[in-house]
């Protein structure tokens, strides 16, 4: 190229602009103490032993609960968030939730999961970025724990609310219920603590975590500590944090999140406003996943996402019980295994494994072409799919 020649307008190097704004939730999107704490209410359940070993001091749980619990306190119902969920089941966003209720077509006035009728509690998971003790919350010394947090499991999570429960004074929930991650919870309520789950609903979840879903999870663990601005962890103190791992984790989960006949039906290869991906510019696609991911780092953490993704990828319910057909075996309560048809996350097989191991659990399948988030999208399905469980005499 002569001196007098000017460099192509585009070229490869114009790929680093799909990426997100460092700037972006830097460095973490978590509720801090000081912040608006919204409905969210705080439980100190003291020190916490861990599975590991390791012993959790000083643990707080943030819940929310709808409804007033019962003279006989056989209203309760417990409803568990999902990956990146939180305590906000219902309501509108405000001050101290940046987003709304993940639930609301199915918990609320005159829902399935009617708050008029029923005690309503959901806690942030132990280890979460929103109210809970984490690793972005302060640790005995003053400092943000980072790095020093310790590895969770589901167990550790459920330990951890059955101190919540004992605290509002409930020996036995009506419902458990979770989807997803929130579901690994469910089921481990159900065969640790038998006796205080009447009810169980289990929700696009499984027994244990498959290699595939292992697979996503170790990418999305990559993305992050890849990103430079981790720093191992410790990033609290600096401007910036990992944001960009953070944001490429949520990508990569979102799109198991989502069917790819969803993707093909509503994007297709329409190109992003007037951006050429010929030279650089953005697919439809790519700008809805970008979206999604800038999201998620106003309200999250990426310690947190770490630790979450962790107790996903080591969830076995049939450890040290005999396997998982003998740790089904334990649950008394009586069940409702809910599937996706086009979940690719948490594929019907697991759903069925479900069904065949819980004694007297009955299966129903949610038709819907948006994937694993259809649980949260089919709204109608889902809420008439619990209406008729709990409704059912025998409930």
């Amino acid at each position: 190229m002569s001196d007098t020649e000017e460099a192509p307008a585009y070229g490869v190097g114009t790929a680093s602009s799909k990426l997100v704004d460092r700037e972006a939730g830097s460095p973490t999107g978590a509720w801090r103490p000081g912040n608006d704490p919204g409905r969210r209410r705080f439980l100190e359940i003291g020190d916490m032993p861990l599975e590991s070993g390791e012993v959790l001091p000083d643990t707080t749980l943030a819940f929310e609960t709808w409804g007033r619990l019962s003279e006989q306190r056989d209203n309760a119902v417990l409803v568990l968030h999902a990956l990146t969920g939180d305590s906000h089941v219902t309501g509108e966003a405000g001050p101290g939730h940046p987003t709304p209720g993940w639930w609301p077509g199915v918990v609320g006035p005159g829902r399935a999961i009617d708050t008029q009728r029923y005690f309503v509690v959901a806690a942030n998971i132990l280890g979460g970025c929103q109210g809970s003790t984490g690793p972005s919350s302060l640790a005995p010394d003053g400092r943000p724990w980072g790095s020093r947090f310790p590895w969770l499991t589901t167990r550790d999570a459920v330990e951890a609310e059955t101190r919540l429960a004992d605290a509002l004074g409930i020996e036995a929930f009506h419902l458990v219920v979770g989807a997803s991650l929130g579901g690994h919870r469910a089921l481990e309520w159900a065969v640790s603590h038998p006796h205080r789950v009447r009810n169980l609903a289990l929700v696009a979840t499984g027994a244990s975590t498959t290699a595939d879903q292992l697979a996503w999870c170790h990418l999305q663990e990559l993305a992050i500590v890849g990103d430079p601005y981790f720093l191992d962890g410790d990033y609290y103190s600096h401007p910036v944090g990992p944001v960009r791992g953070l944001a490429l984790a949520r990508a990569l989960a979102h799109t198991t999140y989502r069917s790819a006949a969803e993707l093909d039906q509503r994007f297709g290869r329409a190109h992003q406003g007037e951006e050429d991906p010929a030279v650089g510019g953005r697919y439809q696609v790519e700008s809805y996943l970008d979206y999604h991911a800038g999201k998620l780092l106003a309200r999250f953490d990426a310690n947190t996402y770490l630790i979450v993704t962790h107790s996903m990828m080591v969830h076995d319910v049939g450890t040290g019980r005999g396997g998982i057909q003998a740790a089904l075996g334990r649950v008394t309560a009586r069940t409702l295994v809910v599937d996706v048809d086009s979940d690719r996350l948490f594929l019907p097989a697991q759903a069925q494994e479900l069904a065949d191991g819980v004694p007297d659990a009955r299966r129903r399948t949610v038709a819907s072409v948006h994937g694993h988030d259809g649980f949260l999208i089919e709204t109608d399905q889902m809420e008439a799919i619990l209406r008729e469980f709990l409704e059912d005499p025998e409930a």
